[in-house]
């Protein structure tokens, strides 16, 4: 699992920009938007710096949050 904070995610374009640009991602299970949190959840097996060039290629501007181990 990954968790992006994407502050440029402000509304349901933003959200379906980013699906679309991670469906053309192999390896993700599942996608859940957090829109008041502006995060993005991604699990399955897909490279968590793929996720991230995916949602920069969209137009946004994710950062990683790592999460406590």
């Amino acid at each position: 699992m990954a968790v992006f904070s994407v502050p440029d995610m402000t509304c349901g374009h933003c959200e379906a920009s980013i699906r679309q640009a991670l469906g053309q991602l192999g390896g993700i299970d599942a996608i859940a938007f957090d829109r008041p949190a502006r995060r993005v959840t991604v699990t399955g097996t897909a490279d968590a710096e793929a996720v991230k060039a995916a949602i920069a290629q969209a137009g946004y501007a994710p950062e990683e949050i790592r999460l406590p181990a």
